[in-house]
């Protein structure tokens, strides 16, 4: 999975000031088409009241358009400050069902340093989806992202 391509056109979005949502849209937009196995890809972000907002997705729509830390596989990654690879939901107690379909998620956090700024989220229906090559090509995406956070920060 080359994201290389896709980190370049982020890291110029951010360069020539691109609108912030439109350089999120855009990596969501773009990892959804990297993989046949990603049957939903999102952004949640995370607001100071402790709670992840969903931002822009590919997939069908989901009711968790608010999660708390600590619930379900986007909180507890937050809560436990650390991306996720869950290979089958189906041994989770606290899982949060976007679609009956999922067997799969990774949840990969938009972080500079310690502070935790938002989260890729991917669904498949496939068990087993993410190998260790993935997740490296979302923590790829996810760390370009971090900059234009940062970015978004020093301009508001």
């Amino acid at each position: 999975m080359n994201v290389e391509p896709l980190v370049r056109e982020l890291e110029a979005a951010i360069d020539r000031h691109d609108p912030f949502e439109q350089i999120l849209a855009r990596s969501v937009e773009a990892l959804h088409t990297l993989s046949p196995r990603f049957d939903w890809t999102g952004i949640y972000e995370l607001f100071p009241d402790d709670v992840l907002r969903l931002g822009p997705f590919v997939g069908s729509p989901t009711d968790h358009v608010f999660i708390g830390v600590g619930r379900g596989v986007c909180g507890t990654a937050v809560a436990e400050k650390r991306n996720l690879n869950i290979p089958d939901v189906r041994e989770l107690d606290n899982y949060l069902a976007c679609s009956a379909e999922t067997r799969s998620e990774l949840v990969v956090l938009i972080r500079t340093g310690d502070r935790i700024h938002a989260q890729i989220d991917i669904d498949s229906h496939e068990v087993g989806a993410f190998d260790d090559a993935t997740v490296g090509a979302v923590q790829r995406v996810a760390d370009v992202l971090a900059r234009a956070y940062t970015a978004r920060a020093a301009t508001t």
